[in-house]
């Protein structure tokens, strides 16, 4: 199997989980609003988005292949899971902001174990010596962490704003909710489609790729070593 496509199955089951647990945890605090939408299932095609599930990773890909010679990297979103904040309780405790960042935290949460789960999964591919399975699994962790990473960004919709919509003080909150318009198209701007006009010019300004670049391996090594892979000093 193609390396594109490994990548495309690991993003395919980042992303579907990765919204398939907002759904769980609101339903878990009495929101039932995404299993009325049939949103709590592992079927792919209820939870594509033209957009964030296709448009976007076929964007990133053609400009990686015509910049770069190849996929380093690929991005993209499910159709965010629809939840009532007005549902939410624990017990008798009803704060739809606090609850909501919750919800939030969910997703990248389920990132982070994904990857955990791909790291002991290693093993069993070690065992079977399949080297395919071993880099579907590279690619798995990979993928998680920086879903994972990329979403506790603090700027709405990502699930870091809403997280930080929940947690800070009022006025704050509000002033930051209300970014959430412009949010997902600043980041990808900034952080996607500017980095690959300005390469065309001969400008590096690549802000993601750096960050990436230092925290990404950081996390890796913690995952690997966490799964018992031995990685040593690497």
């Amino acid at each position: 199997m193609p390396h594109f496509l490994l990548i495309i199955i690991a993003l395919a089951i980042a992303i579907i989980l990765h919204e398939l647990a907002h759904g769980v945890v609101a339903y878990w605090m009495g929101d039932h609003t995404a299993r009325w939408a049939g949103r709590l299932t592992l079927n792919p095609l209820k939870h594509i988005d033209r957009t964030g599930s296709i448009m976007v990773p076929l964007i990133l890909a053609a400009g990686q292949i015509l910049t770069l010679g190849r996929v380093a990297f690929l991005y993209g979103w499910a159709k965010p899971v629809p939840v009532n904040p007005v549902n939410l309780r624990i017990r008798e405790y009803r704060n739809p902001r606090r609850l909501m960042a919750i919800v939030a935290v969910a997703g990248p949460v389920t990132n982070f174990l994904l990857a955990l789960a791909g790291g002991f999964a290693i093993h069993g591919a070690e065992a079977m010596q399949s080297i395919r399975l071993i880099d579907f699994l590279a690619y798995f962790i990979q993928i998680n962490l920086l879903l994972g990473l990329f979403n506790l960004i603090p700027l709405p919709p990502m699930d870091g704003g809403r997280i930080a919509v929940g947690v800070l003080p009022l006025p704050l909150a509000i002033k930051l909710a209300q970014a959430e318009k412009i949010g997902i198209a600043a980041v990808l701007l900034v952080l996607f489609v500017l980095p690959l006009a300005l390469a065309q010019l001969g400008i590096r300004f690549d802000p993601f790729r750096e960050v990436v670049g230092l925290v990404l391996p950081a996390a890796e090594h913690v995952v690997l070593v966490l799964t018992g892979n031995g990685v040593g000093n690497n």
